[in-house]
């Protein structure tokens, strides 16, 4: 494998600068390593190589006249199928959009290109976002780079597999339950999901639009925060854009300290139905961070217990809304009836019915059901109020503490078809997660260690809305400290990944 590609995002930046690599010899070396492992993997959709390269000879042109770049000019990145690149195919892991190509840019990317970073494709998905294993993509599921057997996460699983298998060394994801979060802690990479509102969602393929949020997948803090720098901020094409400014994220990547920080660990993210080694890696993780000079004390926020369940009516009852507008009659497929008259409730059910898959027309029909005039209140409604009360706690624990940790997932990534046919059991993976979207708080997950069964574990940071220096803070301090204790970073230690290269 080429050194170039194991450096991370601020090495490669270092290194184009001061001129010992160009970025089209960078941009080379990451499609010679898709080429190599991702016809075992399968993070990509779509590998945008000619333009890739062209944006990095443009770069490598503007840096030898001397001009003015971006710091991470050149760096290439890879981007989620769900948001919108002119010119080529956005298909959010749908055949209901399988041929579309958007006519702009969604302003996440928009920005990538205005900084000079090469895209050098879109990553597999879960349809629209709607799974917690990548298994439910269109055009069939990514594989963890350290056991090709096993799920890398969803619904982004392409961006975090992308991440930790070499081929890219950033990515960009959406959060929307823990989409960012828990691919990168079952793949050992670092995702992040922002404060609400801290990141442009014009251009992003709405699912549940209270709860989406794009964010950064990264290999360490500090490039997670470089990306957040670039892509975040406010946007007036946004409604719910927040003018809060993004600068200082990388300084507190890089100087973050744990001595005298107030811990919050939250009793009901932990216990019953965290696997013993998830519960041994966080453990250790606490017992570092107390040893840096942290206090750690236990948090109680006694409506978590009831956010899986709200989530599961309102990102439903949302996604059914948004994707009302797939009917074969505006845009993407259209499938007409083989028999019988052409109607505008026949080529929509006919469309609806070739284009969704099981797992979207599931989620669609329970969030009309949840909508339906018999069942709002009792349902929706108070799944509303479960989430004002989930707000409530989290208000109340920042106020005992600085941040709040907890495992980021209950397991370590499980093998590839084992939950397809247990939805519930799928649901659960994201019951850490899933309080952090229900109130907006910025959260992110960072390797804290491997379990028994050698896979990688995760541990999530939680901050206050608008907090999310803080949780850079905390993030660049824990990770130096868990590296320290491994000798290296976590992904030195996984056994695939030059298998998969031979």
């Amino acid at each position: 494998m080429s050194d170039l590609i194991r450096l991370s995002a601020a090495e490669q930046a270092a290194a184009l600068a001061s001129g010992e690599v160009s970025s089209a010899d960078l941009v080379q070396a990451h499609l010679d390593r898709t080429t190599a492992v991702d016809g075992a993997v399968h993070a990509y959709l779509d590998v945008s190589a000619e333009k890739a390269l062209a944006t990095a000879r443009e770069i490598d042109e503007r840096r030898a006249a001397g001009d003015d770049v971006h710091a991470l000019a050149g760096v290439p990145i890879a981007v989620k199928d769900n948001f919108v690149t002119h010119g080529q195919v956005t298909t959010a892991g749908s055949r209901m959009l399988e041929r579309w190509v958007p006519p702009y840019d969604a302003t996440v990317v928009e920005r990538l290109r205005a900084a000079g970073l090469p895209i050098l494709g879109k990553t597999n998905m879960d349809e629209f976002a709607m799974g917690s294993s990548t298994e439910h993509s269109a055009f069939g599921p990514t594989h963890n780079p350290w056991d090709l057997d096993r799920i890398p996460g969803g619904s982004g699983g392409g961006s975090a597999a992308a991440v930790a298998s070499f081929q890219a060394p950033l990515a960009l994801g959406s959060d929307t339950g823990g989409s960012i979060r828990q691919p990168g802690a079952v793949t050992g990479t670092v995702g992040v999901k922002p404060t609400y509102g801290g990141m442009s969602r014009y251009g992003v393929i709405a699912m549940a639009s209270s709860l989406d949020q794009p964010g950064p997948a990264a290999r360490t803090v500090l490039d997670a925060a470089l990306l957040h720098e670039v892509v975040g901020g406010h946007d007036p094409l946004d409604s719910t854009s927040l003018t809060d400014p993004v600068a200082g994220l990388a300084d507190a990547a890089r100087s973050g300290s744990l001595d005298g920080l107030r811990i919050g660990v939250v009793t009901q993210l932990g216990g019953e139905g965290y696997e013993t080694g998830v519960r041994a890696s966080f453990d250790a993780a606490i017992e570092l961070a107390t040893a840096a000079g942290a206090t750690v004390t236990e948090v109680s926020c006694p409506s978590f217990d009831y956010a899986l369940a709200a989530y599961y009516l309102i990102h439903p009852a949302e996604a059914s809304s948004n994707l009302a507008r797939y009917d074969g009659m505006r845009y993407g497929l259209r499938v007409e009836p083989t028999e019988g008259p052409v109607t505008a409730e026949r080529v929509m059910a006919a469309t609806r019915g070739a284009g969704f898959g099981d797992e979207v027309k599931r989620r669609v029909i329970l969030g009309t059901h949840a909508l339906s005039a018999g069942f709002h209140d009792a349902y929706y409604r108070a799944a509303q109020q479960v989430r004002t009360v989930v707000q409530r706690d989290f208000a109340s624990a920042f106020a005992q503490v600085d941040v709040l940790l907890s495992p980021t997932a209950p397991t370590t990534a499980f093998p590839l078809g084992a939950k397809l046919d247990d939805p519930l059991a799928m649901y659960l993976n994201d019951v850490a997660t899933i309080p952090a979207n229900l109130a907006g708080v910025p959260a992110m997950s960072l390797p804290s260690g491997l379990s028994d069964d050698g896979l990688p574990v995760g541990l999530q940071i939680i901050a206050p809305a608008r907090a999310d220096h803080l949780m850079y803070k905390v993030g660049g301090a824990l990770e130096r400290a868990l590296i320290d204790s491994w000798g290296g970073p976590l992904l030195d230690r996984a056994p695939k990944l030059e298998e998969i290269a031979r």
